[in-house]
């Protein structure tokens, strides 16, 4: 089942167990060459999720500033992304180029997104594709400019959701997981897993 959510693509139950399990793993051994850091906005601020990527391209944020790096904070290259996450690319975005860049948000019991845009990348005629894994999350979607009204509705394990076209910039975030909500992840958690373009 696909729903609009303000011009965002959310295909419901896109992944079944097996195939969430599967993934859980790639994740996991992302996480391992790459291990997971919670960034500091460039205001100081801990940020409550953890993050890790793959790809050419990891997302990082200290008090230099929000950017894209090609290397993780610990020096090292990041880990290729596993070809089972390039074919839902390939799947649900056939028209787009490589994702060049795959984020990997995890959020625990409290942990939250405020409403942002994705709009560190050059190109915006590429779309952002998310997968969810894990407790359920309240995602909000807005406009493209800041203020008026949102709309919500709770992501669960296996589903996908895409920006892009008019819906590519607009803000969104995740207000809440229900923490212990998901049988793929006993001891609780959501992951978020991210690709897009970035050059």
């Amino acid at each position: 089942m696909e729903i609009d959510l303000r011009g965002v693509r959310i295909i419901k139950g896109a992944l079944g167990l097996a195939a969430q399990e599967a993934l859980l793993e790639d994740v996991r051994a992302i996480a391992r060459a790459a291990p997971m850091v919670q960034p500091t906005t460039p205001g100081g601020r801990k940020m409550s999720v953890r993050m890790t990527a793959a790809g050419a391209f990891g997302w990082v944020s200290d008090a230099s500033g929000y950017r894209y790096a090609e290397r993780h904070p610990e020096g090292h290259a990041w880990p290729p992304i596993p070809p089972a996450l390039l074919a839902l690319w390939n799947a649900y975005c056939p028209s787009a180029r490589a994702p060049e860049c795959c984020l990997i948000n995890f959020y625990g019991e409290g942990a939250r997104m405020g409403l942002h845009q994705d709009c560190d990348e050059a190109d915006f005629t590429q779309p952002v594709l998310s997968v969810s894994l894990g407790d359920d999350g309240m995602f909000r979607v807005g406009s493209v400019t800041k203020g008026g009204k949102t709309a919500s509705h709770w992501m669960q394990s296996g589903d996908i959701a895409v920006l892009g076209g008019e819906a590519r910039l607009v803000h969104h975030g995740v207000d809440r997981i229900r923490f212990g909500s998901s049988r793929l992840l006993p001891k609780g958690g959501r992951i978020n897993v991210t690709m897009r373009v970035v050059t």
